[in-house]
């Protein structure tokens, strides 16, 4: 009988040398058919705190225990992908690599392309991709590799408001299938398309310790995360991952990583 997928971290707290405490005393219980929102001001720590969820930065304080996660997928807030492959192509090759016959993993990647608003591109080259539709083909090739736990961070940051609700949508679905999604975001609307919310400020030291809320009890905190989406940070925090095995086996990469 397979293991049940979850992610439970209790107490975590993290602070990188020199700097202040990110967050403090924080518990999360994370599973399959739920997707969870990550929230907070620019510097509180919610890149740090996925980099720790998937078990690449370990906590200055506290513990994660991860149980039946084989895969974890990393979409990062600014797109990499190789510049002369196709949109098609960055959406099959993890398809192949989980064995897959190409006619079969060409079928299966068009279909979770047009998921994505992406049918129309599949046979353009990464480099002739606005950023939007960059950012919706690293979260389609995401959905190919077929991660256990599935880190997102700021999916929506170039996107049009009638585009990101699409991709919320689609990211709602794939938490309600078999993966655990977890969401770093400022957008309002994405948050109100999440399961759970997590707000990192409510977890600073000397805050107190705040409970992980339902969407439906945080609607007075929209006009906050709002406002909060004109401080989008333009890089990663410090130790983040900085990119994933699909990445890598599809050789460089264009861009830095922001």
């Amino acid at each position: 009988m397979p293991l049940v997928k979850s992610v439970v971290g209790r107490g975590l707290a993290h602070e990188f040398p020199g700097t202040r405490r990110l967050f403090t005393g924080l518990d999360i219980e994370l599973r399959p058919a739920e997707v969870t929102a990550v929230v907070g001001p620019s510097g509180s720590g919610k890149s740090t705190l996925l980099s720790i969820l998937a078990g690449w930065v370990t906590p200055t304080e506290g513990t994660v225990e991860r149980t039946g996660i084989a895969h974890v997928g990393w979409v990062f807030q600014n797109p990499h992908g190789v510049a002369r492959r196709t949109a098609l192509d960055h959406v099959v090759l993890p398809l192949l690599a989980r064995g897959q016959h190409r006619s079969d993993a060409q079928r299966q990647a068009r279909h979770i392309l047009d998921r994505f608003g992406l049918g129309k591109v599949t046979e353009r080259p990464y480099q002739t991709l606005s950023g939007g539709e960059a950012q919706r083909l690293m979260l389609a090739r995401a959905i190919a590799t077929g991660d256990d736990l599935l880190l997102v961070d700021e999916p929506t940051a170039q996107l049009d408001l009638a585009t990101a609700g699409t991709v919320t949508a689609v990211l709602a679905q794939i938490g309600r299938e078999d993966a655990i999604v977890v969401v770093a975001t400022h957008d309002a609307h994405a948050r109100d398309q999440c399961d759970r919310v997590i707000d990192l400020s409510e977890y600073q030291s000397g805050t107190g310790s705040a409970e992980i809320m339902t969407t439906s009890a945080n609607q007075k905190a929209v006009g906050r995360i709002h406002r909060a989406r004109k401080r989008i940070p333009t890089t990663l925090e410090p130790n983040a991952w900085t990119g994933s095995a699909s990445e890598l086996a599809m050789g460089p990469i264009r861009g830095d990583h922001g």
